[in-house]
């Protein structure tokens, strides 16, 4: 019986999010009167036993993001995240309750307190910056998954008896692998899959939806200033292009933010300005800031925050295609409607993270 719960709660799931991805290409007005699809499934529920197919077999040899291939000699009962964007995919994968250690300021992250509100009272680990190996060895996780970053402490974290993965999801097929990654060393490969599925499907739809429509110009605005933008290396980039936009800094080669001038914007004079998930200035300041009166973005109202009531979804954790799906609500939407989004967001926290959002901004 237990197992055909299971597949009944799988298809529940599934059923929800190709739903949410159907109506993404029907009118405003049509998309505004749906109604967001109920699923009752929580995150550990819905998450699929492994079958024969899809169970793993340790010891397992694979190979991380930084291209180290790293064994997992026996099948991981206790995990040690180190970064926020690992530690929600833990989340999506239905594994999170194996977690004895999460990255610093894990207490300030909504995500958490809304979905798995035991992650917040977690030992630190600490951070990209400041990782704390001693601690993280004392819990004695059979597994800890890091940032690239902190490739060069790595091979400590190893002397200390530590399996490491590294995670580097810095675009769409990238964060793709790295949920390959983790499904594999935690044998939810089934769950990955989905995931990766509800992902896709939503992105194509919006993709259908937005069809041949001209592409306007997008500054995405970083965390702490307007003047800094996301070059073409960003995982911003991408979502840009997957809401039928055109980065007005794809001439930039910073791989991180770039620092630019007023000038500098005013020379690609954007349609758009979208300001950073957590930046620490708001859409009014940029509408009333004098030096940007004569830009096309400013001047046209066209100035957006994307969401952050839940998490920053112009990072790329499992949930940040929400982004594309909200920023392409802003540039077209004739073709996306804010209600499609909205659905969208519905179907895929309560699916897997296990809660309905209160706030879409």
């Amino acid at each position: 019986m237990k197992m055909t719960k299971m597949t009944a709660l799988l298809l529940a799931a599934a059923m929800a999010l190709t739903a949410c991805g159907s109506t993404a290409a029907v009118s405003s007005e049509a998309a505004a009167s749906a109604v967001a699809p109920e699923v009752t499934a929580s995150p550990e529920e819905a998450a699929a036993a492994p079958t024969a197919e899809t169970a793993v077999t340790y010891p397992l040899t694979v190979t991380d993001q930084l291209g180290r291939e790293v064994t997992i000699e026996t099948e991981p009962k206790t995990l040690a995240s180190g970064y926020y964007i690992s530690t929600s995919l833990l989340i999506a994968l239905g594994v999170q309750d194996e977690l004895v250690g999460v990255e610093a300021k894990a207490d300030k992250r909504t995500i958490y307190s809304l979905s798995a509100p035991e992650l917040q009272s977690l030992p630190s680990i600490g951070t990209a910056k400041e990782f704390d190996l001693e601690g993280c060895a004392a819990l004695t996780p059979d597994l800890v998954i890091v940032p690239a970053k902190l490739k060069d402490s790595i091979p400590q974290m190893e002397e200390l008896g530590l399996t490491v993965l590294a995670v580097k999801p810095e675009d769409q097929d990238k964060l793709y692998g790295a949920i390959d990654l983790l499904a594999q060393a935690t044998n939810t490969v089934a769950r990955g899959e989905e995931l990766k599925s509800a992902i896709e499907d939503n992105l194509l739809s919006l993709h259908e939806a937005i069809g041949d429509a001209e592409a306007p110009t997008v500054y995405m605005a970083g965390n702490s200033s307007v003047l800094q933008t996301a070059g073409p290396a960003m995982y911003q980039n991408y979502m840009i292009e997957n809401a039928g936009g055109l980065n007005a800094a794809a001439s930039v080669e910073d791989t991180y933010w770039a620092d630019v001038s007023y000038e500098q914007v005013l020379d690609w004079d954007p349609d758009y300005i979208i300001l950073a998930s957590d930046a620490d200035y708001d859409v009014d300041s940029v509408l009333n800031d004098a030096a940007l009166a004569d830009c096309t973005a400013v001047r046209e109202g066209h100035v957006y925050q994307l969401p952050h009531a839940i998490e920053a979804v112009d990072s790329p954790v499992p949930g940040s295609f929400l982004g594309s799906v909200y920023l392409g609500s802003v540039l077209h939407p004739e073709q996306v409607s804010e209600q499609f989004y909205h659905d969208c967001a519905d179907a895929f926290y309560t699916t897997y993270y296990g809660f309905t959002p209160a706030s879409y901004e």
